[in-house]
């Protein structure tokens, strides 16, 4: 008789998710085929490698020492500090937005229609990178942090939503049927049953989501949605790999302090 520990007749096995030797080889050669058939299309050429090699040592001895004029320091800081306030506000517009979705996208709490809805909404700010979405924003808003802020605050809904709605499917409902055994209203089941429940789990999210804003508000910029990132690319259009090189480190500095920030009260919430 099979045990849950994956013994037959006291043979223990172990536990896989093939049906027989058979099919778990063909699939394993189905995947290896693929993969070298990926190198094949892609014409990887190791010649071509080794000559980018040798390019980017050149380029790494370029960008050292780090260096920057006067002026080029203070429009880092500029972009530097463009960057961290437009992660505040994109995770800030971006939580209150994704509050009522999660609501909508969780299937104990929704009927049927609305949770669909809510699930679209997820699907959709899922679907697309930051990149993209920002130089969207950048077309209907034109240049500047705005069209940063709304990117990073559109990719906060599908991130926040999706998992704050999973935190809703997974809570206790004895408590929810205690209120209304009392007679309790909707909205104060959600007050007092669902929200207390969750909080926990809206502050540790809003604070890791900040973290991630935080990177990507470097990125952005890149396509003209503020921040630092424009900043970057113009260093390395007019080849100034030094000035290049410090605002990186920068930018490397102030993520791993926004790390280290968001872990410890990370840690402190749970």
């Amino acid at each position: 008789m099979a045990t849950q520990s994956g013994s037959v007749d006291g043979k223990w096995e172990r536990p896989t998710a093939f049906y027989n030797r058979t099919t778990k080889y063909v699939v394993y050669a189905l995947i290896t085929g693929f993969v070298l058939y990926s190198f094949w299309n892609i014409r990887v050429s190791p010649d071509r490698f080794l000559r980018g090699l040798g390019g980017g040592v050149t380029l790494v001895s370029n960008m050292l020492p780090p260096a920057a004029t006067p002026m080029q320091f203070d429009l880092m800081v500029q972009g530097i500090v463009e960057s961290i306030l437009m992660s505040i506000i994109a995770t800030t517009l971006g939580i209150v937005v994704s509050a009522p979705v999660a609501f909508m996208a969780a299937n104990n709490l929704a009927p049927r229609p609305i949770y669909l809805v809510g699930r679209s909404i997820i699907a959709v700010t899922r679907s697309f990178h930051e990149l993209i979405v920002a130089i969207v924003m950048v077309k209907a808003v034109g240049f500047g942090p705005l069209a940063g802020v709304l990117a990073l605050a559109f990719k906060t809904v599908g991130f926040f939503a999706k998992l704050l709605s999973e935190e809703i499917e997974d809570i206790d409902t004895g408590q929810m049927d205690a209120i209304e055994a009392v007679g309790g209203s909707r909205m104060q089941v959600y007050l007092y049953s669902v929200l207390p429940q969750i909080i926990p789990r809206i502050i540790g999210l809003s604070i890791y989501r900040l973290d991630i804003n935080l990177r990507h508000s470097t990125v952005v910029g890149i396509v003209g949605a503020g921040g630092i990132g424009i900043t970057l690319l113009n260093s390395f259009q007019k080849y100034d790999y030094q000035y290049s090189s410090l605002i990186i480190l920068v930018i490397v500095g102030i993520v791993m302090i926004g790390e280290a920030a968001s872990a410890y009260a990370r840690r402190r919430v749970q």
